[in-house]
């Protein structure tokens, strides 16, 4: 019998390459190490690796629909390089916000580009941080055009095709008809788990308002008016864990129990960095 993959190095007692994927949501990145993660949170997770070479932070433009060349596309070559020059066997992918549709877009339709199925076979596990999986009422406030869409620029962008694409209405029928992992649709074929923020602090006595920034802990806290009850300020609970099971809610493994807003969920914030370079290791 003949064995491929991670099965065969394992077998001739070779050690599969680990390497890990951060994939950034909305918005058009040509430095997303620095733009949009930063370095602390980048370089706390790089400690997961056996081999500290083995990272990608992707840069994409994400302001396109998940299928769009420019999005799915070009998330499929980077990832395709990344697998084939590093000799990645065991790959994990690490989604924030609306990167976690672009990657839910891959592992849902393989048959939609060649490049696909070589990605989907490496891929061990995707963490989902904060995922728009079921879109949010703010896309909708930003397209019907209200004081929102001057107020969300800085996280959401403005009347993008990312934007329309995760009115609720629309990722409902995304959900239905094109993507996997829902209730009541097929299954992913790799484990898709949630890392769910569940509430802002923006009190200016609290020193938990300014990680990541205060600036944007005040503006999550007015969005979150918006939002149902259980929220990080721009994704609603029911939303981040709509598709994939749920890996575990902010306060659950957050240091002192800290919620975590959809800003500090891209930041080294509260731990966030080791939780998830330890995951790396199983």
């Amino acid at each position: 019998m003949m064995l491929t993959g991670a099965l065969a190095l394992a077998s001739a007692g070779v050690q599969a390459a680990t390497g890990v994927a951060l994939v950034h949501g909305t918005g058009k990145q040509t430095d997303a190490y620095n733009d949009y993660w930063q370095s602390d949170m980048v370089e706390g997770i790089r400690k997961g690796l056996a081999d500290p070479n083995n990272l990608l932070v992707v840069n994409c433009d994400f302001d396109q629909y998940m299928w769009d060349d420019r999005a799915a596309g070009c998330l499929a070559g980077q990832l395709t390089s990344f697998i084939q020059n590093r000799n990645i066997d065991r790959l994990i992918v690490i989604t924030h916000s609306n990167g976690g549709n672009v990657m839910r877009w891959i592992l849902s339709n393989p048959t939609y580009d060649a490049r696909y199925p070589a990605i989907i076979q490496r891929i061990v596990k995707v963490d989902a941080i904060a995922p728009s999986s079921a879109g949010t009422p703010l896309a909708d406030a930003a397209i019907a055009g209200n004081v929102f869409e001057t107020s969300l620029g800085w996280l959401l962008g403005y009347k993008t095709d990312a934007v329309r694409q995760q009115q609720v209405g629309w990722m409902a029928t995304y959900n239905q008809q094109y993507l996997l992992g829902t209730s009541g649709r097929p299954a992913l074929p790799v484990p898709f788990r949630d890392v769910v923020g569940t509430d802002v602090v923006s009190a200016v006595w609290s020193s938990q308002a300014y990680c990541g920034g205060y600036t944007q802990s005040v503006g999550l806290e007015i969005t979150q008016n918006w939002l149902s009850s259980c929220s990080d300020g721009f994704i609603e609970c029911s939303s981040a864990q709509a598709a994939g099971t749920l890996w575990f809610k902010d306060r659950t493994r957050t240091s002192g129990g800290q919620v975590l807003n959809h800003n500090q969920s891209r930041r080294a914030c509260f731990g966030l960095p080791s939780i998830l370079a330890n995951d790396l290791k199983g």
